[in-house]
């Protein structure tokens, strides 16, 4: 069994294939974490905890004068706010009477088949060949009716935990609720380093390594989305961890709005890290009855560095959290006019774009903003969804129709979260917007949020994108969000409940979402906001692959994908070849190195084909090929780093389950005279199987291929970059 239960149903060992999670519930009924890592026997390990009189650490009461137990020190599961452990908590209350205690202590547990679900928002779900295991213990606050239950779940063969929180007020009094969050992970002794995933609009998830010492590493987001600036994931580990070696915890929350993330070494060396909802403006009320759910984090744990780490949350989240007809099938390959025409389209320009990309085998023409409403810029038209039929020369139906003719599919750009105030919509309802009454709003891009926490309002966004999707022959929906939220407020969730509105707008949006692919299951769902703002585990459940990046520029995204490859699989990054000079950076880089780098994603176009070369067009032809003859290899093979930013070239490979096929891309990224070789390292092929190398044909076996290297024949000019085969060949 995954989850066995000892000691009198006080000792909680979750196995997983490679590694163990231990708790223990003492018997004062603290939860204590007692081990993560490596998988052992489960014998109890909660001697391990050393118990010391800590100065100006003090004792619970039923200690009765034992000095040498303090919940300021000891390693927990859920510690809590203001009864004597002054680190971080997970969870803080406010009571009625204005009193701040939460002090949680064991009261019992249950077992059960299956992964358990997290109310109004993503989990892992179970497929038919692998089902999770559910441990559920309950938790009550010592001097009030107030109850948490702890959610794990385990999935064994993955080498994943889960955990999550739902706080129950059992009691008559209403209980506000300041700060939940949904992981702790305590580690008694070691040194470790952070990685978390920084950036801005067009540079995201850049990896940032930090020692954990006695000042604390945060990061997160308040600007009612995951983010461009912080990735709602985190990566603890040995500070020689490598790709190959070392012992690394990884975290990912499945959650796409306002987050934290932190770690922290205590006074006496333990290492304490934390996850969940920001408690920034973050409150919510609990009247009786009431429960509130906090998100999922997946954990996982590699005892063999970086890469495996890697590996277990691409095939989790492929396998457990993307859903839906495009989970595995084929995606088609697109071309968005946005950087061919902007918001200057007609018919008679689409239906050329189409006609052209049908030609080259592309399949799938998107029209992004600008066919609806009053929009020929981004200051009007938002929220007004209904096609401008002067603009488009017909109905969406009739410019469907016209594509689907050509043999192409059809794709189409919303953005139902936002609103501009010249809009009929807006005209109509200024209260849907979030406006603080009496306060001029801060507008990003000239627009404004429209409020996702209302029923009224997802009803109208829901009627009104049903309408287009049901009329028209539309196969793709691109679902854009183009700014951050400020000013946050609701005129339905006002006074003393504006603290849950943040939270309110996601569960709206995953709420909207759900509806959505649910009534049009055959269409597939790119998520977007401003390329990477929201690229996280939650929007995976609804959108099996996500805008990447605005930044189309093939060196800058060497750089982004690299970090976006450390929790996220290459089946989920959205990838395009554009024009040069590029729109974003001005760099001119060569078609065919545009090409292979979106290779490495779910692929497509952003430019004009009419205005490419003969050469190019050929190119195109090839870098199709190229996708169809890759695409088991990219979207469902194991990825390696190679290297890491910053070197003369940047290289990566993927290899198939078989070990029969391996693909090597590199790009070069710096030019200089009189230069030195460039020798590469090769993964992932089986040791004793014989494979023959495209780059030079030579055939030596895996082993030889590993350890000693490929050294190109010719070195690659700035910019220019090779793609290397390997198959399986008989001796």
């Amino acid at each position: 069994m995954a989850i066995v239960v000892e000691k009198n149903g006080r000792l909680f060992n979750l196995h997983t294939a490679d590694s163990t999670y231990q708790m223990y519930a003492d018997e004062y009924g603290v939860l204590l974490h007692t081990y993560y890592g490596k998988r052992i026997d489960g014998e109890n390990l909660a001697d391990l905890i050393f118990q010391v009189d800590v100065g100006f650490s003090g004792n619970p009461e039923e200690t009765v004068g034992n000095r040498e137990y303090s919940l300021d020190c000891l390693p927990q599961e859920l510690p809590s706010d203001g009864v004597g452990d002054y680190r971080e908590s997970c969870i803080s209350l406010l009571h009625e009477n204005g009193s701040m205690a939460a002090d949680f202590r064991f009261e019992s547990y249950e077992v059960f088949p299956g992964s358990y679900k997290v109310a109004g928002m993503p989990a892992l779900y179970d497929s038919d060949g692998e089902k999770g295991e559910t441990l559920v213990i309950t938790m009550r606050e010592k001097a009030s009716s107030v109850v948490v239950r702890l959610c794990y779940g385990v999935f064994e063969k993955e080498n994943v935990i889960t955990r999550a929180v739902r706080v129950e007020n059992r009691g008559e009094s209403r209980v506000v609720l300041d700060k939940c969050l949904s992981c702790c992970l305590d580690l008694q002794f070691g040194e470790y380093d952070l990685i978390t995933f920084a950036g801005r609009h067009t540079m995201e998830r850049g990896p940032e390594r930090n020692r954990v010492r006695r000042t604390k590493l945060e990061v997160g987001s308040m600007r009612g989305t995951s983010s461009h600036q912080y990735n709602p994931t985190a990566i603890l580990c040995v500070p020689d961890a490598t790709e190959d070696y070392g012992d690394c915890y990884g975290l990912c929350l499945v959650y796409s709005g306002n987050f934290t993330a932190c770690a922290q070494m205590d006074q006496r060396g333990q290492t304490r890290v934390l996850m969940g909802i920001n408690p920034e403006k973050f409150s919510f009320r609990l009247e009786k009855d009431d429960c509130f759910d906090a998100p999922q984090v997946i954990l996982s744990y590699s005892d063999a560095g970086l890469s495996r780490l890697s590996w277990q949350y691409h095939r989790i989240l492929r396998e457990h959290m993307c859903r839906g007809k495009y989970q595995h099938a084929k995606r088609p390959v697109l071309l968005n006019n946005w950087e061919a025409t902007y918001f200057h389209f007609n018919q008679e320009k689409l239906i050329s774009l189409a006609r052209q990309a049908a030609e080259l085998g592309i399949e799938m023409l998107v029209l992004d903003d600008g066919w609806f409403g009053k929009r020929d810029d981004d200051n009007s038209g938002l929220g007004d969804w209904y096609a401008n039929e002067r603009k488009l020369g017909g109905s969406l139906k009739e410019l469907g129709d016209q594509i689907h003719a050509l043999g192409m599919k059809f794709g189409l750009w919303f953005e139902p979260e936002m609103i501009s105030e010249d809009s009929d919509l807006y005209r109509a309802h200024p209260d849907w917007a979030i406006t603080i009454p009496g306060r001029e709003p801060n507008r990003g891009r000239n627009q404004l949020v429209v409020d996702m926490s209302r029923a009224d309002v997802r009803a109208y966004l829901f009627e009104r994108l049903s309408d287009i999707l049901e009329h028209a022959p539309i196969d793709y929906v691109k679902w854009d969000m183009n700014r951050s939220i400020c000013d946050i407020y609701s005129r339905q969730f006002a006074g003393d409940r504006t603290g849950e509105v943040y939270h309110r707008f996601v569960l709206g949006v995953y709420e909207l979402m759900e509806r959505i692919i649910q009534r049009f299951p055959d269409i597939l769902l790119e998520s977007c906001s401003g390329g990477g703002g929201r690229f996280d585990a939650a929007m995976l459940y609804y959108s099996p692959q996500i805008w990447c990046s605005d930044n189309t520029d093939a060196v800058n995204r060497l750089d982004i994908q690299y970090g976006t490859s450390f929790f996220y699989p290459a089946s989920s990054v959205g990838a395009h070849v554009s024009a040069v000079p590029n729109h974003q950076t001005g760099r001119v880089t060569p078609f065919a190195t545009r090409g292979h780098v979106a290779l490495s994603g779910s692929f497509g176009y952003e430019l004009d084909l009419n205005r490419i070369t003969d050469e190019e067009k050929a190119m195109v032809r090839e870098q199709i090929a190229d996708f169809h003859k890759y695409y088991q290899l990219t979207h469902e093979g194991t990825y390696y780093r190679l290297t890491p930013p910053g070197g003369r070239f940047c290289a990566w490979e993927f290899v198939d389950e078989q070990r029969d096929h391996a693909l090597q891309t590199l790009v070069m990224t710096s030019a200089e005279s009189n230069p030195l070789p460039v020798h590469t390292t090769v993964k992932g092929l089986s040791p004793d199987k014989y494979y023959r190398c495209s780059a030079d044909s030579q055939i030596r076996t895996g082993r030889t291929w590993m350890n000693a290297g490929l050294t190109l024949r010719k070195i690659p000019h700035e910019y220019e970059s090779v793609l290397i085969e390997w198959s399986a060949v008989d001796e």
